[in-house]
Protein backbone atom coordinates (compact mmCIF):
# COMPACT_ATOMS: atom_id res chain seq x y z
CA UNK A 1 0.00 0.00 0.00
CA UNK A 2 2.74 2.44 1.08
CA UNK A 3 4.48 1.81 -2.61
CA UNK A 4 0.97 2.20 -4.11
CA UNK A 5 0.64 5.35 -2.66
CA UNK A 6 4.27 6.85 -3.44
CA UNK A 7 3.49 5.94 -7.15
CA UNK A 8 0.43 7.66 -7.24
CA UNK A 9 1.82 10.75 -5.42
CA UNK A 10 4.42 10.30 -7.72
CA UNK A 11 1.84 10.29 -10.94
CA UNK A 12 0.12 13.31 -8.81
CA UNK A 13 3.03 15.41 -9.27
CA UNK A 14 3.81 14.55 -12.77
CA UNK A 15 0.75 15.90 -14.01
CA UNK A 16 0.56 18.81 -11.83
CA UNK A 17 3.94 19.57 -13.58
CA UNK A 18 2.45 18.96 -16.77
CA UNK A 19 -0.67 20.96 -16.41
CA UNK A 20 0.94 24.42 -14.68
CA UNK A 21 3.85 23.97 -17.59
CA UNK A 22 0.95 23.80 -20.18
CA UNK A 23 -0.55 26.79 -18.88
CA UNK A 24 2.21 29.33 -19.35
CA UNK A 25 3.09 31.55 -22.72
CA UNK A 26 6.33 32.37 -23.68
CA UNK A 27 5.19 36.31 -23.05
CA UNK A 28 4.30 35.68 -19.29
CA UNK A 29 8.39 34.19 -18.88
CA UNK A 30 9.66 37.05 -21.01
CA UNK A 31 10.50 34.25 -23.59
CA UNK A 32 10.25 35.14 -27.32
CA UNK A 33 7.07 33.08 -28.72
CA UNK A 34 9.38 31.65 -31.80
CA UNK A 35 7.59 28.78 -34.32
CA UNK A 36 3.95 27.59 -34.16
CA UNK A 37 3.76 25.48 -31.11
CA UNK A 38 2.04 22.26 -31.86
CA UNK A 39 1.64 21.82 -27.88
CA UNK A 40 0.15 24.96 -25.33
CA UNK A 41 2.25 26.22 -23.15
CA UNK A 42 6.23 26.19 -22.99
CA UNK A 43 8.34 23.38 -23.89
CA UNK A 44 10.16 21.39 -21.31
CA UNK A 45 13.46 22.76 -22.36
CA UNK A 46 12.43 26.50 -21.62
CA UNK A 47 10.86 25.56 -18.23
CA UNK A 48 14.22 24.29 -17.84
CA UNK A 49 16.41 27.17 -18.65
CA UNK A 50 14.12 29.45 -16.75
CA UNK A 51 14.72 26.60 -14.12
CA UNK A 52 18.40 26.44 -14.62
CA UNK A 53 17.47 22.39 -14.28
CA UNK A 54 17.92 19.75 -17.10
CA UNK A 55 15.29 19.04 -19.78
CA UNK A 56 15.57 15.33 -18.41
CA UNK A 57 14.66 15.90 -14.86
CA UNK A 58 11.40 17.61 -15.68
CA UNK A 59 11.14 14.91 -18.32
CA UNK A 60 11.41 12.12 -15.44
CA UNK A 61 9.25 14.24 -12.79
CA UNK A 62 6.60 14.72 -15.52
CA UNK A 63 6.33 11.10 -16.22
CA UNK A 64 6.23 10.17 -12.81
CA UNK A 65 9.83 8.40 -12.55
CA UNK A 66 11.20 7.96 -9.13
CA UNK A 67 14.06 10.42 -8.83
CA UNK A 68 15.43 13.02 -6.47
CA UNK A 69 13.74 16.52 -6.06
CA UNK A 70 15.46 18.45 -3.74
CA UNK A 71 13.99 21.63 -2.15
CA UNK A 72 16.16 24.06 -4.11
CA UNK A 73 15.02 22.48 -7.48
CA UNK A 74 11.13 22.34 -6.57
CA UNK A 75 12.28 25.94 -5.52
CA UNK A 76 13.17 26.76 -8.95
CA UNK A 77 10.40 24.94 -10.61
CA UNK A 78 7.99 27.06 -8.85
CA UNK A 79 9.72 30.43 -9.80
CA UNK A 80 10.06 29.51 -13.12
CA UNK A 81 6.33 28.15 -13.92
CA UNK A 82 4.92 31.10 -11.72
CA UNK A 83 3.28 29.23 -9.12
CA UNK A 84 0.99 30.60 -6.75
CA UNK A 85 1.39 30.45 -2.54
CA UNK A 86 -1.26 27.84 -2.71
CA UNK A 87 -0.19 25.86 -5.59
CA UNK A 88 3.53 26.01 -4.22
CA UNK A 89 2.38 24.40 -0.93
CA UNK A 90 1.28 21.70 -3.44
CA UNK A 91 4.25 20.98 -5.73
CA UNK A 92 6.66 20.95 -2.38
CA UNK A 93 3.44 18.61 -0.60
CA UNK A 94 2.78 16.00 -3.65
CA UNK A 95 6.72 15.67 -3.53
CA UNK A 96 7.30 15.38 -0.13
CA UNK A 97 9.34 17.98 0.42
CA UNK A 98 9.69 21.10 2.57
CA UNK A 99 9.44 24.68 1.52
CA UNK A 100 12.50 26.20 1.87
CA UNK A 101 10.47 29.72 2.03
CA UNK A 102 7.89 28.13 4.32
CA UNK A 103 7.89 30.94 7.17
CA UNK A 104 8.74 30.02 10.55
CA UNK A 105 6.03 29.00 13.14
CA UNK A 106 4.81 31.88 14.55
CA UNK A 107 6.95 32.06 18.44
CA UNK A 108 4.43 34.49 20.22
CA UNK A 109 2.59 32.50 22.41
CA UNK A 110 -0.86 33.74 22.06
CA UNK A 111 -3.01 32.78 19.82
CA UNK A 112 -5.08 35.23 17.46
CA UNK A 113 -7.41 37.44 19.38
CA UNK A 114 -10.28 35.99 16.72
CA UNK A 115 -9.66 32.32 17.42
CA UNK A 116 -9.46 32.88 21.41
CA UNK A 117 -12.29 34.26 21.01
CA UNK A 118 -14.14 31.85 19.27
CA UNK A 119 -13.12 28.92 21.60
CA UNK A 120 -15.27 30.85 24.50
CA UNK A 121 -17.98 30.68 22.58
CA UNK A 122 -18.18 26.87 21.53
CA UNK A 123 -19.96 24.66 24.41
CA UNK A 124 -17.28 21.66 24.04
CA UNK A 125 -14.19 21.35 25.02
CA UNK A 126 -12.29 22.80 22.44
CA UNK A 127 -8.31 23.81 22.58
CA UNK A 128 -5.61 25.16 19.83
CA UNK A 129 -2.38 23.12 19.35
CA UNK A 130 0.62 24.41 17.60
CA UNK A 131 3.14 22.50 15.54
CA UNK A 132 4.90 21.63 18.87
CA UNK A 133 1.68 20.04 20.48
CA UNK A 134 1.87 23.32 22.77
CA UNK A 135 -2.10 24.07 24.27
CA UNK A 136 -1.90 27.85 23.06
CA UNK A 137 -5.57 28.51 23.92
CA UNK A 138 -8.53 26.57 25.51
CA UNK A 139 -12.07 27.06 26.31
CA UNK A 140 -14.03 26.80 29.73
CA UNK A 141 -14.76 22.78 29.16
CA UNK A 142 -11.19 22.13 28.25
CA UNK A 143 -10.46 23.42 31.54
CA UNK A 144 -13.13 21.22 33.78
CA UNK A 145 -12.43 18.29 31.94
CA UNK A 146 -8.49 18.75 32.33
CA UNK A 147 -8.38 19.79 35.55
CA UNK A 148 -5.63 19.95 37.52
CA UNK A 149 -3.37 20.91 34.28
CA UNK A 150 -5.22 23.31 32.38
CA UNK A 151 -6.71 25.11 35.31
CA UNK A 152 -3.57 25.80 37.03
CA UNK A 153 -0.16 27.76 35.83
CA UNK A 154 2.61 25.74 34.86
CA UNK A 155 3.77 23.72 31.06
CA UNK A 156 1.01 23.42 28.47
CA UNK A 157 2.54 20.68 26.05
CA UNK A 158 -0.02 18.09 25.48
CA UNK A 159 3.05 15.18 25.01
CA UNK A 160 4.56 16.17 28.51
CA UNK A 161 1.25 16.19 29.76
CA UNK A 162 0.71 12.80 28.47
CA UNK A 163 4.02 11.33 29.40
CA UNK A 164 5.16 12.89 32.27
CA UNK A 165 2.19 14.19 33.84
CA UNK A 166 0.97 11.22 36.60
CA UNK A 167 -2.56 12.64 36.52
CA UNK A 168 -2.71 11.76 33.10
CA UNK A 169 -2.49 7.84 33.75
CA UNK A 170 -5.78 7.97 35.61
CA UNK A 171 -7.72 10.68 33.41
CA UNK A 172 -7.21 9.21 30.17
CA UNK A 173 -8.66 5.91 29.86
CA UNK A 174 -6.43 2.96 29.12
CA UNK A 175 -3.66 5.21 29.31
CA UNK A 176 -1.06 3.46 27.96
CA UNK A 177 -2.65 2.44 24.65
CA UNK A 178 -3.64 6.18 24.09
CA UNK A 179 -0.26 7.40 24.86
CA UNK A 180 1.79 5.36 22.29
CA UNK A 181 -1.32 6.47 19.97
CA UNK A 182 -0.22 9.94 20.78
CA UNK A 183 3.39 9.38 20.41
CA UNK A 184 2.57 7.98 16.25
CA UNK A 185 0.12 10.54 16.07
CA UNK A 186 3.34 12.85 16.63
CA UNK A 187 5.46 11.18 14.27
CA UNK A 188 3.05 11.31 11.74
CA UNK A 189 2.43 15.04 12.37
CA UNK A 190 6.24 16.59 12.16
CA UNK A 191 7.71 14.25 9.56
CA UNK A 192 9.26 16.67 7.95
CA UNK A 193 10.36 18.90 10.88
CA UNK A 194 12.13 16.21 12.88
CA UNK A 195 15.53 18.33 12.33
CA UNK A 196 13.82 21.89 13.98
CA UNK A 197 15.96 22.54 16.55
CA UNK A 198 12.60 23.25 18.88
CA UNK A 199 11.09 19.68 17.83
CA UNK A 200 14.52 17.84 18.35
CA UNK A 201 15.03 19.14 21.71
CA UNK A 202 11.35 18.41 22.17
CA UNK A 203 11.93 14.79 21.95
CA UNK A 204 15.40 14.31 23.20
CA UNK A 205 13.81 15.78 26.42
CA UNK A 206 10.56 13.14 26.19
CA UNK A 207 12.91 10.02 25.50
CA UNK A 208 15.01 11.11 28.38
CA UNK A 209 12.58 11.68 30.69
CA UNK A 210 9.79 9.24 29.99
CA UNK A 211 10.59 4.95 29.04
CA UNK A 212 7.64 4.68 27.32
CA UNK A 213 8.05 7.84 24.88
CA UNK A 214 11.37 6.38 23.97
CA UNK A 215 10.50 2.88 23.10
CA UNK A 216 7.31 4.36 20.87
CA UNK A 217 10.23 6.99 19.13
CA UNK A 218 12.18 4.01 18.43
CA UNK A 219 9.14 2.15 17.40
CA UNK A 220 9.02 4.34 14.62
CA UNK A 221 5.05 3.89 14.63
CA UNK A 222 3.03 6.36 12.51
CA UNK A 223 -0.76 6.77 12.73
CA UNK A 224 -2.51 9.68 11.30
CA UNK A 225 -4.40 12.08 13.57
CA UNK A 226 -7.69 11.27 12.59
CA UNK A 227 -10.19 11.92 15.95
CA UNK A 228 -12.14 8.99 17.11
CA UNK A 229 -13.43 8.10 20.83
CA UNK A 230 -11.80 9.71 23.98
CA UNK A 231 -12.74 8.04 27.31
CA UNK A 232 -11.79 10.46 30.56
CA UNK A 233 -12.16 8.93 33.94
CA UNK A 234 -12.92 12.62 35.50
CA UNK A 235 -11.92 13.04 39.50
CA UNK A 236 -15.77 14.77 39.54
CA UNK A 237 -17.88 14.07 36.13
CA UNK A 238 -16.92 10.08 36.55
CA UNK A 239 -16.19 8.61 32.98
CA UNK A 240 -16.75 10.86 29.96
CA UNK A 241 -16.78 10.07 26.65
CA UNK A 242 -16.11 11.97 23.60
CA UNK A 243 -15.56 12.31 19.32
CA UNK A 244 -12.39 13.85 18.80
CA UNK A 245 -12.59 16.22 15.57
CA UNK A 246 -9.21 17.80 14.51
CA UNK A 247 -9.49 20.71 12.01
CA UNK A 248 -6.62 22.92 10.68
CA UNK A 249 -6.62 26.35 10.68
CA UNK A 250 -6.60 28.03 7.74
CA UNK A 251 -5.30 31.00 8.40
CA UNK A 252 -2.63 29.70 11.01
CA UNK A 253 -1.04 26.39 9.69
CA UNK A 254 0.66 26.06 12.62
CA UNK A 255 -2.36 25.65 14.60
CA UNK A 256 -5.03 22.55 15.01
CA UNK A 257 -8.12 22.98 16.43
CA UNK A 258 -9.21 20.27 18.14
CA UNK A 259 -12.83 19.57 19.36
CA UNK A 260 -14.07 16.71 21.78
CA UNK A 261 -17.89 16.10 20.98
CA UNK A 262 -20.04 13.95 23.76
CA UNK A 263 -20.60 10.49 22.27
CA UNK A 264 -24.00 11.24 22.66
CA UNK A 265 -24.34 13.84 20.22
CA UNK A 266 -22.68 11.85 17.88
CA UNK A 267 -25.27 10.57 15.04
CA UNK A 268 -25.25 7.12 15.40
CA UNK A 269 -22.58 6.66 18.14
CA UNK A 270 -23.06 3.94 20.21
Amino acid sequence: MTMLRTLSQRQALGAFVRAHRARLTPDLVGLPAGSRRRTPGLRREEVAQLAGLSATWICWIEQGREIAASPPALDRLADAMLLLPAERRYLFDLAGRRDPREPPAPTDLDAPAALATALDAIALPAYLLDRLWQVRAWNAPATRLFAGWLDRPGDRNMLRFIFLEPMARHLVCDWETRARRVAAEFRADCGLRLAEPALAALVEELCRRSALFAQCWTEQAVIGREGGERRFNHPSDGLRRYEQLSLSVAARPDLKLVLLVPVGRISGSP
